[in-house]
């Protein structure tokens, strides 16, 4: 469960250290994203030669989740910590590699293109 000013880690080499959400996207009334869902967050911290810069607006894709979600086989999925991944505007990630495992929901949401470039689906 990600709300408004949850720091994320980036699980992706696109510079970026962390990342601060400030909207989740769904409707005016939706104040929880989840894993697959797309929240919008500000870069707090960034690397001077990254991709990203410090300040910047981005669209994120979460991908880990501290909370446990449930599939329908009624098995409980937690991770260690709360993770996205910066994609652009047509929903390709902005970063090369994707570090860390990700949840097999993303493949299963359209993101195909981040469930390649992770080590590990679970």
């Amino acid at each position: 469960m990600i709300q408004l000013r949850t720091v994320l880690t980036p699980a992706d080499n696109c510079g970026a250290k962390s990342i601060k959400v400030i909207h989740v996207y769904g409707g005016s009334k939706r104040t929880y994203g989840s894993v697959g869902d797309v929240v919008a967050g500000v870069v707090d911290q960034a690397l001077p030669t990254g991709v990203v810069k410090d300040a910047e607006i981005v669209r994120v894709v979460i991908v880990r989740t501290n909370k446990e979600f449930s599939r329908k086989d009624g098995t409980y999925v937690r991770f260690d910590d709360n993770a996205g991944v910066i994609i652009d505007k047509t929903g390709n990630p902005r970063g090369t590699r994707v570090f860390g495992p990700i949840a097999r929901e993303i493949k299963e949401k359209g993101y195909s293109k981040i469930a390649s470039m992770a080590k590990e689906v679970i």
